[in-house]
């Protein structure tokens, strides 16, 4: 989000576009009518919605069954455990969530969105019995209770954020970008671009309020969107949005803190007639192997390597995006294919990941409007 990433193209909240929404049907469970992907869009600049499409078993090719137009600027989605229930954030002035119930014909809206207490919320995660969304605008985090069959219910518990950075056009004030679980469960990371920062939070099991544990200051004007935690648990990675950087942290579960400790660029700086660079999203392996970084701007997906413990990342190469504007980047999985959900040209591209080199190469691609985020059951 912010000026690089929304560029005045489209306004905060807008009215529905592309299809109406999905009809109820009986819910099935993923093995017995194959795996799905959900694709989320900006309903305000002719997104439709969320998509729901299936998953070939041998190319990975999307086939697009359904959409609903239910919620405003899905933008972000996450499953549940089992894939019993869908979430996405609506990236909108008035910041909310919806619930969706998978059926064999699509998504069914579970109630009314949740208002979040907070605008232009960007990204969300599961976190015990709660959901926790970063939102972007107002430069804080929200927490919303889960009942047993899967709604989030409000009030929102809300942690706002504090400071600037020295980039003017980007950083007057905070704007968490994402938040996210720590492999232990015992804490909640938020990323924020605004602050130049990562902080630490305990959540609270009963009342889903967060708490500031500790916070690491990243280099300033680097602006951090999103992070992604190394399997082997002792490393995380951030990747900056207004330099095209990714940086190597420790991290000790056990104390809650990032310790930035090393540099890596993702794409080139830049130079005469260059397009800049603004990185969005960072995928890792499973088995610790690669990392991935989508770069719009110059519109590529930079393939990382991570010998050893993963501390010493090595750029080995990029590769057309296939569109334009990759915001967002999902591994299929089975950790053979990446998905690359282009916004502005509006369509999903997948990228068969050779096993020994971790370079992706095109192997189709889908039209999705307006598309955002990629996620699989």
């Amino acid at each position: 989000m912010g000026s690089a990433d929304r560029g005045g193209e489209r306004a905060d909240a807008g009215g529905h576009g592309g299809a109406g929404g999905t009809a109820a049907g009986p819910a099935e469970p993923g093995p017995a009518r194959g795996r799905r992907a959900y694709v989320g869009s900006f309903t305000s600049t002719g997104g439709r919605g969320i998509t729901t499409a299936t998953v070939d078993p041998v190319s990975g090719a999307l086939t697009p069954i359904a959409t609903t137009d239910a919620l405003d600027d899905p933008s972000y989605l996450v499953l549940g455990a089992g894939a019993a229930t869908l979430y996405a954030v609506s990236e909108t002035k008035r910041g909310a969530v919806g619930a969706f119930r998978p059926t064999a014909a699509g998504l069914v809206p579970l109630g009314s969105p949740v208002v979040v207490d907070a605008s232009g919320p960007t990204h969300l995660s599961l976190a015990g019995d709660h959901l926790v969304t970063a939102n972007y605008t107002s430069g804080s985090v929200s927490t919303l209770a889960r009942a047993a069959d899967g709604r989030p219910s409000g009030p929102a518990s809300v942690l706002r954020h504090h400071g600037s950075g020295p980039d003017v056009d980007r950083q007057r004030e905070p704007h968490a970008h994402q938040v996210l679980p720590d492999p232990s469960g015992r804490w909640v990371l938020s990323v924020d671009l605004g602050t130049d920062s990562v902080r630490v939070c305990a959540l609270d099991p009963a009342t889903g309020a967060l708490r500031v544990h500790s916070e690491a200051a990243l280099t300033p004007g680097h602006g951090p969107r999103h992070l992604a935690f190394h399997p082997g648990g002792a490393l995380l990675y951030v990747l900056n949005e207004l330099r095209p950087l990714l940086t190597v942290c420790r991290w000790d579960a056990t104390a809650g803190t990032v310790e930035p400790v090393a540099e890596v660029p993702v794409a080139p700086e830049g130079g005469s007639g260059a397009a800049r660079a603004y990185p969005s999203a960072v995928v890792v392996s499973p088995d610790g192997r690669f990392l991935w970084a989508a770069v719009r701007g110059i519109d590529v997906i930079a393939a990382v390597a991570l010998p050893g413990d993963g501390a010493h990342p090595q750029l080995t190469g990029s590769v057309s995006c296939g569109g334009r504007w990759p915001r967002d980047l999902a591994l299929d999985p089975a950790a053979r294919r990446l998905y690359a959900a282009n916004e502005h040209s509006g369509d999903v591209t997948w990228f068969d990941v050779d096993p020994l080199t971790g370079l992706p190469r095109r192997a189709g691609s889908v039209p999705v409007p307006a598309a955002t985020c990629v996620v699989f059951d």
